[in-house]
């Protein structure tokens, strides 16, 4: 991860010594629907939230009164916030767009941040992100539902190992029915469908997935060139931002296609790895798929994973246990993640292949 042994070199022995202590966090916005995850996590006595900046007041009542949280945990500002309490790090559950914001206000105070993903909605952004981490010696994360698989880190295991030979092609299937027909909220909904503030619909929301897996199985690699055909199957429901992507990834002696969808029957966050000798299907979070040359398929249940959720995460992160800088929630990966759905981007809208620098 970007700056992992210097990042955090002070501020993880801090940590390592209230490592019996419960996390201090700061919660940024609750338009993000995922946000329940870290107050479900508050509500069991898992974290510590040292305060919430809200300005919607509906939101605000609403999760009061769903999560019992007092008056006094809001604030208007994050200065205000940050003035007022010490959190070790700062999630933000907001627009894509609004994360430098917290970037920009969190980072000169040595808080780090995690993001819900991605982790920007342009390369321009991405970068200013990234200035300011080297600048403030302070980290940046981005979460994933996908990096906390079970499957997915064994198939991680199964490639650096070379059990699968060469790999020639890497499929990652990510979506669902729609945020408006699984009952997202208006909150929710109001930016994720919007271009500026999510930077694009399906093509965002669910393409980072694919690159995100696919920079992290390919060590940090960019592709060579990035083509993309991003359409709107659903334009009276989705009238501003795409719901429909289908993006290819040209590296060296390989291929990546991820599939992003707000049109399918079903969700679904699976990986297939195609290599010389072997294939792996990731099915779901636990289930694998493993099949040889002239051999059955054989299905099983994957071995657990280290980390089992982002809090798990984060607390091994910031006591320095994490030191790859290729990981999934990395920067380094992260910013890759942006420069290859911008070019997608670009390439449905000019209708041409974009080589990557």
């Amino acid at each position: 991860m970007l700056l992992l042994c210097v990042v955090f070199s002070s501020f993880s022995s801090i940590v390592s010594a209230q490592s019996q202590e419960k996390l201090k966090v700061l919660v940024v916005g609750m338009t993000h629907d995922h946000v329940h995850g870290i107050l479900q996590f508050h509500k069991q006595g898992r974290v510590i939230i040292t305060g919430i900046v809200e300005s919607n007041p509906e939101l605000i009542e609403r999760y009061k009164k769903s999560y019992q949280l007092p008056d006094a945990l809001f604030f208007n500002t994050i200065s205000s916030a940050l003035k007022a309490t010490k959190p070790q790090a700062a999630l933000a559950f907001n627009a894509i767009n609004e994360h430098l914001a917290v970037v920009e206000a969190c980072l000169p105070q040595g808080i780090p941040v995690m993001v819900e993903k991605p982790l920007a909605t342009t390369l321009e952004d991405a970068k200013k992100i990234e200035a300011l981490s080297k600048k403030y010696n302070t980290a940046v994360l981005t979460n994933y539902e996908t990096t906390w698989y079970n499957s997915n880190h064994y198939a991680k295991d199964q490639v650096d190992q070379g059990n699968l030979g060469k790999i020639h092609k890497i499929v990652v299937h990510s979506g669902h029915e729609g945020p408006k027909e699984i009952g997202c909220s208006k909150e929710f909904l109001d930016w994720l469908t919007d271009p500026v503030k999510n930077g694009g619909g399906a093509s965002r929301d669910f393409g980072c997935y694919g690159a995100n897996l696919m920079t992290w199985l390919m060590h940090g690699k960019a592709p060579k060139s990035v083509t993309a055909i991003i359409q709107q199957y659903k334009p009276a429901v989705y009238p501003k931002v795409d719901d429909v992507a289908t993006i290819l990834l040209e590296y060296e002696n390989a291929t990546g296609v991820i599939e992003a969808s707000w049109n399918w029957p079903y969700s679904i966050k699976d990986m297939e790895i195609f290599g010389s000798s072997a294939y792996f299907h990731a099915v779901d979070a636990q289930t694998i798929v493993q099949k040889k040359q002239q051999s059955k398929p054989i299905s099983g249940m994957a071995p657990a994973a280290v980390y089992g959720d982002f809090i798990s995460y984060l607390e091994a992160f910031l006591t320095g246990k994490i030191t790859d800088t290729n990981d999934l929630s990395s920067l380094s990966n992260n910013l890759l993640v942006v420069k290859i759905l911008e070019a997608a981007t670009r390439s449905a809208k000019e209708g041409k292949k974009i080589m990557l620098d």
